[in-house]
């Protein structure tokens, strides 16, 4: 796996912990290396790495790799259990030469990291007094001899170094320090200084202050960012740069993969202590821990070019970036920006020619190349439509290099990516040529410009006018006055066709409402009258049909769907049947008379209307199961958790069939409040769509779509999952990167899933870093996708086009929500389709009509035939 993707965190770690279980020292050693060289590592990885060393190094040369072990280990984070792990090791080394003053060195450099812990600091401290306290009792003389004045001068210098020990600690806030100011009084011989005390009481008023924050950090869950933010401002109010380094770094080494934090940090070092190898440390392990920010290496480039760090190692770094794997196309036009400005700083533009320069200019043409290459065929756009390192590319050759004629070249190419029909690019031209080119080139770019542009013609008329009026001859004032008109009033022409166009469209529109309202009305009233002659009618059918002997029963043509904002739409068509397509036996479960007992029953309940004043107390239920028994029995028990229901009114068809959706009435506002909290809840093995009811009429932009469309950087979106991928399996697999706080199994409406998910983290960083050890992972033998969520845009009804094909076009409203059913088909046999000479329109619904020529005139409707007239055409020899 590693060998495809050398980036997957968790397949580290794996491939570890099995070579350590095995015993296979040197390929674990090798694995080790090979992680630390990608990732920091955690305190926990570094400190099993170290112990395993340890145990092996025996020779002094053995011992000076675990010291350069060491060294690394101390500079992924601040962790004081590393650094008393790396001072009690070096003791070890004590007899050694030097070794007391290295042990010493070690102990001095961790209580300059991690001394001031409030909460961990302690242990550093006693255990170096413990050490000193062993070099004491090694340089007591024999007992009864008399110690030489060297062994006098050395035993009061390490007495003198035990209570400078003790005097450095109880001036600092620590938790138990009045437990080492009672050890100092026991153990010192002579009265502790006046100066002493008073530091020990302003550390331990100082101490009183801290605590509350260090209590709410032990009570936090992790993250901790905000208690962490609260203790750094703290902090930061005191102005301390060692505390507020310290209180940063621990907040760091819990939170590591969040980028901002890392940001504030570096800026806090940046602008205040500006000590090269500590800034530019932060700025590296920044850059290791979240590589997919590309603000952290523009900071890390700033940072290494202010502390003249040399060429080669910034341009390595640049390379670096390049290879982070950013999220977005506009990243990689952010870093290019920020190196070419880099490189730009270096050149001595006095020079007509120099090493740099020519370094700039095959940057820029890389940029541009990168850009089109690499960055378009990952992500599918430029990141740079408006072409910004080429503007800036031809300022440079402009202003600084007076090549003009290379400027121009670049604006010509910026022009040919589509940037043309912008009136700010032709004026952004305009005034690069103003500046640093000549009158000719100006008025040819304005012309052009007037020519072109799309979007504010009348500006770079007014422009082009403006300079003739300036410098222009009359001849050049004559012809700018005659080019500007003759292009505003074709724009003027245009502009009126197209709202000529957009009033045609608009009145045909409603036109076309008109028709459905009236032909709905139409056929709403027919069918009331073919119910009062069904009788005569089934009689008439029987004669009809004679020897085929059955009866064709009328079914409903109608298709209800009820959309999330209680509104109910009601789409009609008319399905031709065939001449087997409706009859057939009842169902043995169910006799006619039961059914047709049933019905009545539902048609005799008269229709309740939504009462739109209570709104606020009413929730609109839909996509529930058509067989659903006695909804509102079973709907009030599902919705009395909620509150006290008032009133649940389900919606049945004429049929007297449950149509899947009802309005459910509370007593209280805020039971329809929780009500909303049951949406999804699946339902007879559908998932039940709750949502707030409300009047659209009256709300028109109230949007009940709970779901966002635009890009979720700290949410996933996973394809490829087995369909029996439960919630809680995925969670299992997520939950390794971070804190999921939300996961969405996408479903169809009949509740079957669909193998999609969405994945919310705490965090964009918790997600950046889930994409990068996720995608491509196999969950249950299938390879998932996995990406940040960025959902397209709901489309829109499309407009009907303009012409001759829209007076034929369909209505795409004919269809349900999931397109076209198959009783929308005609079920005409082929050979009894009517025969025309005109162009044939192929309509939406799959129908093959004839295509008349336009009239205003409704086309004539074909004469309807029973079945037994289609029976008998069929067999006629």
């Amino acid at each position: 796996k590693l060998s495809i993707n050398a980036f997957d965190y968790n397949c580290h770690l794996d491939l570890i912990k099995l070579l350590r279980q095995e015993g296979e020292l040197v390929k674990l050693r090798r694995a080790r290396q090979k992680m630390s060289e990608l990732f920091p590592l955690t305190e926990e990885i570094w400190l099993d790495w170290l112990k395993d060393e340890i145990k092996m190094a025996s020779e002094s040369s053995e011992r000076e790799k675990v010291y350069e072990l060491f060294e690394r280990a101390v500079k992924d984070y601040i962790c004081p259990e590393i650094w008393l792990e790396y001072a009690q090791y070096s003791i070890g080394g004590i007899g050694q030469e030097g070794g007391i003053e290295k042990v010493r060195s070690i102990f001095e450099r961790a209580l300059t990291a991690v001394g001031l812990h409030v909460t961990k600091g302690t242990a550093l401290w006693e255990a170096y007094r413990e050490f000193e306290n062993a070099i004491l009792e090694t340089a007591q003389p024999a007992p009864g001899s008399v110690p030489s004045p060297e062994q006098q001068q050395m035993l009061c210098s390490q007495l003198e170094k035990i209570h400078t020990l003790f005097r450095r600690q109880l001036g600092i806030p620590l938790l138990d320090m009045e437990a080492s100011y009672a050890e100092y009084e026991e153990w010192s011989e002579d009265p502790i200084p006046e100066t002493i005390v008073k530091n020990y009481k302003k550390a331990l008023q100082q101490l009183e202050k801290c605590k509350p924050y260090e209590e709410a950090l032990l009570g936090a869950e992790t993250p901790k960012l905000a208690e962490y933010q609260a203790y750094i401002d703290f902090e930061m109010k005191a102005g301390d740069p060692a505390r507020i380094q310290l209180i940063y770094e621990r907040a760091l080494a819990e939170n590591c993969l969040v980028p901002d934090l890392w940001a504030r940090y570096n800026q806090y070092l940046d602008r205040q202590l500006k000590v090269k190898e500590l800034v530019l440390s932060a700025h590296d392990r920044a850059v290791r821990n979240c590589p997919w920010t590309v603000g952290l290496w523009i900071r890390y480039l700033l940072a290494m070019e202010r502390h003249r760090v040399d060429h080669g190692v910034i341009s390595e770094m640049f390379e670096k970036a390049l290879n982070a794997g950013f999220i977005q196309a506009t990243d990689y036009v952010e870093i290019w920006q920020a190196y070419l400005d880099y490189l730009r700083r270096r050149v001595d533009f006095t020079q007509d020619s120099s090493k740099e320069l020519e370094e700039l200019r095959s940057a820029f043409a890389r940029a541009v190349e990168y850009l089109k290459q690499e960055v378009e065929e990952r992500f599918s756009e430029s990141g740079d439509p408006s072409c910004t390192i080429m503007q800036n590319w031809a300022r440079v050759e402009a202003r600084l290099c007076n090549n003009m004629q290379k400027a121009r070249e670049l604006w010509d190419n910026i022009m040919t990516k589509g940037n043309a029909k912008y009136a700010n690019m032709w004026l952004e031209y305009y005034n690069l040529e103003r500046a640093h080119g000549d009158t000719q080139h100006c008025r040819k770019a304005l012309h052009r410009a007037v020519q072109c542009t799309s979007d504010y013609p009348e500006h770079v008329c007014e422009v082009l006018l403006t300079l003739e009026r300036i410098e222009g001859t009359l001849e050049d004032w004559d012809a700018a006055v005659q080019k500007t008109e003759n292009r505003l009033a074709r724009v003027n022409e245009q502009r009126a066709k197209a709202a000529e166009k957009e009033a045609a469209l608009a009145k045909q529109e409603e036109e076309k409402a008109e028709q459905r309202k009236q032909a709905r009305a139409e056929k709403k009233a027919s069918k009331k009258a073919k119910k009062t002659r069904i009788g005569d009618k089934r009689k008439a059918d029987d004669d009809d049909e004679g020897e085929w002997g059955q009866e064709e029963e009328e079914q409903p043509s109608k298709r209800h769907k009820g959309d999330g904002d209680g509104v109910l739409l009601e789409e009609d068509m008319e399905v031709e049947t065939g001449l087997f397509g409706r009859s057939g036996p009842e169902k043995p479960d169910r006799p006619a008379n039961q059914k047709e007992k049933a019905s009545t029953s539902r048609k005799d309940v008269p229709k309740v209307l939504h009462d739109s004043s209570k709104d606020s107390v009413t929730v609109f239920v839909s996509n529930l199961s058509y067989n659903m028994a006695e909804p509102e029995v079973k709907l009030k028990e599902l919705f009395e958790s909620c509150g006290e229901v008032a009133e649940i009114r389900p919606v049945f068809s004429n049929k007297g069939t449950f149509r899947g959706y009802c309005y459910v009435e509370f007593k209280e506002e805020k039971s329809a409040l929780q009500a909303l909290g049951l949406d999804r809840k699946v339902v007879e093995g559908r998932p039940m769509f709750v949502s707030p009811c409300v009047d659209k009429n009256k709300n028109p932009d109230f949007k009940v779509f709970r779901y966002s469309t635009t890009l979720e950087k700290h949410k996933l979106f996973i394809s490829g999952l087995p369909f029996s991928c439960t919630k809680e399996e995925l969670e299992d697999v997520c939950k390794a990167h971070g804190n999921v706080k939300d996961i969405r199994l996408v479903t169809n409406r009949a509740g079957k899933p669909k193998g999609l998910a969405y994945v919310e983290y705490e965090n964009e960083a918790q997600a950046s870093q889930a994409v990068l050890k996720m995608d491509g992972l196999t969950v249950k033998e299938h390879v998932i996708k996995v990406a940040i969520s960025n959902p397209p845009l709901r489309k829109l009804p499309d407009k009907p086009e303009a012409g001759r094909a829209s007076q034929f076009a369909v209505p795409r409203q004919v269809y349900g929500a999931r397109g076209k059913g198959r009783t929308q088909l005609s079920m005409m046999p082929r050979a009894l389709q009517r025969q025309s000479n005109n162009p044939v329109a192929k309509a939406e619904n799959g129908m093959v009509q004839n295509s008349p020529a336009p009239s205003s005139e409704p086309p004539e409707e074909p004469k309807k035939m029973s079945n037994a007239d289609f029976a008998k055409m069929l067999l006629k020899k």
